[in-house]
């Protein structure tokens, strides 16, 4: 089962119980397995890995995210996720990040090394209700790509996507060059137009029926006049 020089960067907590899990796969597979703290994000890190493995017990979705945006600057790197709670939990983790490959709490160590092995020959690995499910999703993206989203401006469905990204007033404002008033003023006509009451359901919203979500970088530009 071994894939030649490919290496494996485990993104977790590191603790005696992830270094029994490299162990194992380690010994299994035939590779060198190294790990690194969720928040150890370098460019010079991924681009030396064939996979990355984000540990979803120690990695939340900003940190994911971050992952997200190093890795598809290198096109040679498998980017999974493992310990997700189940098919739910990893629909709404595809739906903001490009993987290809999920593990489950409940899968074995052995299932985890079969997938492994199947994502370093350049498969993906998921099931094929969550396969299906993926599909449905960019279905609906591409069919809102030539259609309106419930009358909303191209502004509006632009500011209800970054705010579906987890992204405060403020970086809204200093990604779009707008004021805090105009992105507020935004917020309350697309609030009533997809009928929801408060933040919490406005992104969950927007995760549901807008496209993949970029990653917001704060940043110190002045922002120009309102739009």
């Amino acid at each position: 089962m071994s894939q030649g020089n490919a290496k494996i960067l485990l993104v977790t907590d590191c603790n005696p119980q992830s270094q029994l899990f490299m162990d194992y796969i380690s010994e299994q597979l035939g590779l060198q397995i190294s790990a690194v703290g969720p928040h150890d994000v370098s460019d010079d890190i991924e681009c030396e890995n064939k996979l990355v493995l984000l540990d979803a017990d120690h990695v939340d979705e900003n940190s994911m995210q971050q992952w997200h945006h190093h890795t598809v600057e290198c096109q040679e790197v498998i980017l999974a996720a493992f310990n997700l709670r189940d098919e739910d939990h990893a629909a709404e983790i595809l739906a903001a990040l490009h993987l290809h490959g999920v593990f489950y709490r409940r899968d074995s160590l052995k299932l985890i090394c079969k997938g492994i092995d199947a994502l370093l020959k350049g498969d993906l690995w998921m099931s094929r209700s969550l396969m299906t499910r993926l599909i449905q999703f960019y279905r609906r993206q591409q069919l809102n790509a030539y259609r309106p989203v419930c009358s909303l401006t191209h502004r509006e469905q632009e500011i209800i996507s970054l705010l579906g990204s987890g992204a405060s007033n403020t970086e809204i404002a200093d990604k779009l060059f707008v004021s805090e008033h105009t992105v507020k003023s935004h917020l309350y006509n697309t609030f009533r137009k997809i009928k929801v009451h408060n933040r919490i359901q406005a992104m969950n919203w927007a995760r549901q029926n807008l496209g993949p979500l970029p990653p917001i970088h704060s940043h110190s530009r002045h922002r120009k006049s309102d739009n």
